[in-house]
């Protein structure tokens, strides 16, 4: 086994594509803090299991990344136990349910933002200080998703959410360049696992013209690859790593929308 790399704390990484990027990162020769939710201490007790066989050390880091006290302390006990924070992905997010503008609640905008606005805010703000305290660096990773480019029909909410983290990331990345710090996004897009209303539709009162034409914009890729999880996992592999030096406030995505679709 090689020397670690440094240290990479995970949000949401008990399953999904945070497990997958925890285990990538490991991988990689990165020693892992994992974050959850308290009530996913036995997944991400799993997920551990998993890293240590590859003979990295693991933290286990429940939190409810919301709070941000909570947040404070994770990163303070990550950098006390495994000797510094090098990479940080925020990889809390969540969608909204699929609603018209003049039907969502004022408690679903309140819901997603604190999910995916307020979560990725108070992570990137604690790994930066912690980072800028070291003086050697670091990465700084933020879910997104197409969403976060372009406005998306039936998910108002959802899309707010992650321009919020786009503008949050380019301006992280010009504060944080002097730092030798660089903060990018990830956007896995439609994955093979995702079960979401843009493959059924069941289970949602939604006009179903406005439907179609969210599950068309879903559907129109250049590709007919499927893509998993892992592919997100490799992605956020390289932004994590040295070699991703020159590349900062950018967005990612897995894969290309075709834009003549969107319309």
């Amino acid at each position: 086994m090689s020397d670690v790399k440094g240290t990479a704390l995970i949000t949401g990484s008990a399953q999904g594509i945070g497990r997958a990027i925890a285990l990538r990162l490991a991988k990689d020769g990165f020693d892992i803090a994992l974050n959850d939710l308290p009530s996913k201490r036995d997944e991400l007790r799993a997920v551990a299991d998993e890293i240590e066989k590859l003979g990295r050390k693991t933290l286990l880091v429940p939190a409810d990344v919301t709070v941000e006290e909570e947040v404070e302390g994770m990163v303070q006990d990550v950098s006390e136990k495994l000797g510094g924070l090098d990479v940080m992905v925020a990889n809390v997010g969540g969608i909204s349910d699929a609603s018209p503008l003049v039907s969502t609640e004022l408690a679903e905008w309140e819901r997603v933002m604190a999910l995916n606005g307020r979560s990725t805010f108070l992570s990137y703000k604690y790994a930066a200080r912690q980072m800028i305290d070291q003086g050697r660096g670091g990465r700084i990773l933020g879910a997104i998703s197409p969403g976060g480019l372009e406005g998306g029909i039936l998910h108002s909410v959802y899309s707010a959410s992650k321009f919020a983290v786009r503008a949050l990331t380019q301006s992280a990345a010009l504060e944080l360049g002097r730092y030798n710090i660089t903060v990018n996004t990830y956007s896995p897009g439609m994955l093979e696992t995702t079960t979401t209303i843009h493959q059924t539709g069941e289970g949602n009162n939604v006009d179903p013209e406005l439907f179609a034409l969210l599950k068309n914009r879903v559907n129109c890729k250049p590709i007919k690859y499927h893509g998993q999880r892992e592919d997100v996992a490799s992605l956020v592999s390289y932004l994590s790593s040295k070699e991703s030096r020159f590349i900062t406030g950018k967005y990612h995505f897995n894969f290309i929308f075709m834009y003549t679709c969107l319309h």
